[in-house]
């Protein structure tokens, strides 16, 4: 990495995903003025809490869902099963 080319205030920083307690070290420059031990290395790091995570991630999870409010998905597979049936 090169010298001289981060802020002064780069950093290692403890992120924490709020939804299940998984713990990130990456260098960063968001300011925070909570600090916490991390449970991996048990050293001491500027902490920033974040909603969600590629831990938690719903895409990263494998666990996402459609969400179809007005069923348009259930009409598609009608209208789907209907022409399958004219052939």
């Amino acid at each position: 990495m090169r010298k001289e080319i981060h802020p002064d205030n780069y950093r290692p920083v403890l992120f924490i995903d709020n939804s299940d307690g998984t713990e990130f070290i990456i260098p960063s420059t968001v300011k925070t003025t909570e600090t916490g031990k991390a449970k991996s290395d048990k050293k001491s790091y500027p902490v920033f809490r974040v909603e969600i995570s590629s831990a938690t991630h719903p895409f990263y999870t494998g666990q996402e869902k459609i969400l179809d409010s007005a069923g348009r998905v259930e009409r598609f597979k009608q209208k789907q099963a209907k022409a399958k049936k004219k052939r």
